[in-house]
């Protein structure tokens, strides 16, 4: 029984830590896209970066010996994890394009809270009534940041609370799929996803594609590094330990993410936006601690 108790703590360490890694990472990719879109339109962004995703990933499963097709790859979990993915990454990047990098990163910080929700009604996992007030509480946060009816209202912001819930149902829906599918394969069929949805979005936008420059060409380059690397991280995290106590981990990403956008894009934080990343962070927090504590109980 310690043994078990131990194994599992253990289990949940680890997770939290690659996705402390993994936020960083995702954060400079962030930054980096910011950066690339003030001269290239988001569509060739996305299939550009999703292209040198995919190819990575390919390379890195051609590596390690991992198939690239197989029958796991068109199961259920995938399908609804690519259609996820579409819809993470597409309105993601074209909300950190067209608001402050800081007000989406907060935003984003939501997904735990979805992924929490999601992990109790999809996949069974404890959720007490406190934890579903504290989901309730942080999802308030978001309203508080996005002020729906006030003068300070963008519908922009709309675009990140779209891509948020994307993404949370990304991590849920990999949580489900195939074992057998290793973090590259993954990983390979997510960057395909952003990819498609650049297609997509260039067809609706019917923007003519530019020849990127050079420093668009390092931005590219650089996010797509630090892609490859966020992507695996967060596979590892989402396949390590309990759903409930790793993803509240996504946080650290707050920090990360306002931290750029401050130094780098010369943002500022109102405090609207203080006050409701602190509802959103302390209902986190409130979640990882009553896991942590129903776990010593049991």
């Amino acid at each position: 029984m310690i043994t078990g108790i131990a194994t599992d703590r253990r289990a949940n360490l680890l997770g939290s830590l690659w996705m402390v890694a993994a936020m960083g990472a995702f954060s400079v990719e962030d930054a980096l896209l910011k950066a690339a879109a003030a001269t290239l339109p988001v569509a060739e962004i996305l299939i550009l970066f999703g292209a040198g995703g995919a190819f990575g990933f390919a390379c890195i499963a051609v590596l390690t010996g991992d198939r690239l097709f197989s029958p796991d790859v068109v199961s259920r979990p995938m399908r609804i994890r690519v259609l996820f993915e579409v819809i993470g990454r597409l309105f993601y990047v074209l909300a950190i394009s067209l608001i402050p990098l800081s007000a989406a990163t907060v935003i984003l910080q939501a997904t735990p809270l979805v992924v929490v929700a999601g992990a109790a009604l999809a996949f069974g996992e404890k959720v007490g009534w406190r934890r579903w007030a504290a989901i309730v509480i942080g999802l308030a946060g978001v309203v508080v940041i996005v002020q729906p009816g006030t003068d300070s209202f963008s519908v922009l912001s709309v675009l990140a609370i779209i891509g948020m819930i994307g993404f949370a149902g990304r991590d849920l829906a990999s949580r489900a799929a195939p074992a057998s599918l290793s973090t590259s394969i993954l990983g390979f069929y997510g960057f395909l996803a952003i990819v498609v949805a650049g297609g997509v979005f260039a067809l609706w936008q019917v923007v003519p594609f530019v020849v990127p420059g050079v420093s668009a060409s390092l931005a590219l380059i650089a996010a797509v590094l630090t892609g490859v690397a966020a992507y695996s991280c967060l596979m590892k995290a989402m396949r390590s330990g309990e759903v409930s106590v790793v993803t509240p981990f996504r946080y650290t990403r707050l920090l990360f993410g306002i931290a750029l956008g401050v130094v780098l894009f010369g943002e500022s934080l109102s405090m609207s936006m203080m006050i409701g990343s602190g509802l959103i962070v302390l209902a986190g927090l409130f979640i990882l601690w009553r896991g942590e504590r129903a776990k010593s109980l049991t």
